[in-house]
């Protein structure tokens, strides 16, 4: 039996609770069928082949296979002397930079699980995620500081740009299994802490085409912060394959169109939010970087408006444009090209994994071109795709879970999403979906991001109220109004503009809507 089967097939726990790892493909490697081998082994054995090649580049410095692989060893023996050992999370508050993925590599190297955070948290929010995450290290928080302070007892901290000591060796270590690859904390909007641990352990199959339409010697560039799901699937899958991330310690337009040109990549990781930020950069700029070795822009975690994504496509070409949509979960997956896009234009995709079903409020599933709820299951598989930490699923009889957005089909089979149930705004008895109206008011030139958020109203239950980041002094309300109007129909349009001078959404493209709901409403 191989070793990785061996290891996970013990009852693995993870923060205390048992996992089962007998899906169908674990079930196969007994016979040797599928080579299934761990993230550490895997990462060795790429080392071993191509030692000198660039594993990570971060502004302006780069790690190889080599050094990547000896700088896990040693920082993982340091972890293990901390206490860190099979099946416990390791919290990691650090921004984009390589000792991140240093610190990955040696928390699998332990068989634990890391547990990214955003390293700009709040004290008291990281201390409510690592109270319940359990951890016993936390690595990008300074020890002895008033953040340090405020975590749970005997939870040991390690500073950004820690160098463990010279006397632990880069040595190999034992051959170890992560049960759960990756633990990270819901994007959501809720302000309760959320950890979506995940259902797989840390192993490949070597014998499969690479993820995510990557390549065994490619470069992804990837301009999103780490902590966020997608950011990290991404660029973890980047390196098991045996690409080279090239990381953005934030995202910059330019900086990311160099960084495709300088590397060759052949492929970006994007969120619409970040389309547009490239999109509005002068011709001249755009059009001077070399963009011919991408093969793949891939661009998810956000609603895409119609019109941001035609430009891309009429920009590189409809080949180059792969949308996808899922959540942390993984219940399903849909995938869509801009080949099939402009075919089936707004649409996510059809089904890749697992399955998808679209129901009214009463859980019955709805014909196609008629808007329900959207339920999600995994197939193929007899265990779960993640494990919630401080949260319950919504849940149908059957496997079904609901994320809580809203969507249809076509005849064709492929999915539509509205928006989410909990961002809907209901005024004067019509339904207005904040991600509708925040597309016509992205369109404006002069508006740089906007959230779209429903304001309590005597007479009409909620009012639309516009969050706009925007000049006042070049857009005004009634100018921006007007060109709305051109777009949305009147009971959609905002009946109040308010303007801001900082970013709405994160490089992630996420956004805390009830966080600002709340601020305007307390």
């Amino acid at each position: 039996m191989p070793q990785v089967v061996a290891e996970v097939e013990e009852r693995a726990t993870v923060c205390g609770r048992p996992i089962s790892y007998s899906n169908d493909k674990l079930r196969a490697c007994y016979n040797d069928t599928v080579p299934l081998i761990s993230f550490p082994q895997r990462l060795s054995d790429l080392a071993n082949v191509l030692p000198d090649r660039p594993a990570v580049v971060c502004n302006g410095r780069s790690i190889s296979r080599s050094e990547l692989e000896r700088a896990g060893n040693r920082l993982a023996k340091d972890l293990a002397d901390r206490g860190v050992g099979h099946g416990d999370f390791v919290t990691v508050a650090l921004p984009n930079s390589i000792d991140w993925f240093v610190t990955y590599v040696a928390v699998w190297k332990l068989g634990a699980t890391p547990q990214p955070v955003s390293a700009k948290l709040p004290p008291r929010e990281l201390a409510a995620i690592v109270e319940l995450a359990s951890p016993k290290v936390v690595v990008g928080v300074e020890p002895g500081s008033d953040m340090a302070a405020l975590l749970p007892e005997g939870v040991q901290c390690i500073e950004k740009g820690y160098e463990p000591s010279a006397e632990y060796s880069d040595e190999p270590l034992s051959d170890a299994t992560s049960p759960a690859w990756k633990a990270p904390t819901s994007g959501g909007s809720t302000g309760r802490p959320k950890l979506i641990v995940s259902g797989d352990p840390a192993i490949v199959d070597t014998d499969a085409d690479p993820a995510m339409l990557m390549s065994h010697d490619g470069c992804l560039v990837m301009p999103g912060p780490l902590y966020h799901n997608g950011p990290a699937v991404w660029a973890c899958q980047a390196l098991l394959c045996g690409s080279t991330v090239v990381l953005l310690e934030r995202f910059d337009a330019e900086a990311t169109l160099a960084a495709i040109e300088d590397h060759r990549a052949d492929v970006v990781y994007m969120v619409p939010t970040m389309m547009k930020r490239v999109l509005r950069l002068e011709d001249e700029i755009r059009f001077s970087y070399d963009l011919s070795s991408l093969r793949v822009v891939w661009h998810l975690a956000e609603p895409c408006p119609q019109w941001l994504k035609q430009a891309w496509i009429d920009w590189l070409g409809p080949e180059r444009i792969v949308e996808l949509y899922a959540g942390t979960e993984a219940q399903a997956v849909t995938i869509i090209t801009g080949t099939e896009w402009l075919e089936h234009r707004g649409s996510v995709g059809r089904v890749d994994q697992g399955e998808i079903k679209v129901c009214d409020p009463d859980g019955n599933e709805v014909p196609a071109g008629e808007q329900g709820e959207v339920w999600m299951r995994p197939t193929n598989r007899d265990t779960p795709t993640y494990v919630y930490l401080g949260a319950e699923a919504k849940q149908l009889d059957g496997g079904w879970e609901s994320l809580g957005d809203l969507g249809w089909f076509d005849e064709d089979g492929y999915l539509y999403l509205g928006d989410r149930l909990a961002d809907m705004i209901l005024t004067g008895g019509s339904n207005v979906y904040p991600a509708e109206v925040e597309s016509a008011l992205q369109e404006h030139p002069d508006v740089k991001s906007v959230v779209v958020i429903g304001l309590p109203d005597d007479d009409k239950g909620s009012s639309v109220h516009a969050i706009v980041e925007a000049d006042p002094n070049v857009l005004s309300p009634e100018d921006l109004l007007t060109f709305a109007a051109e777009r949305l129909a009147k009971y959609k349009l905002p009946r109040s503009v308010e303007y801001v001078d900082e970013p709405l959404r994160d490089d992630a493209g996420k956004v805390r809507r009830n966080a600002l709901k709340a601020e305007r409403t307390s």
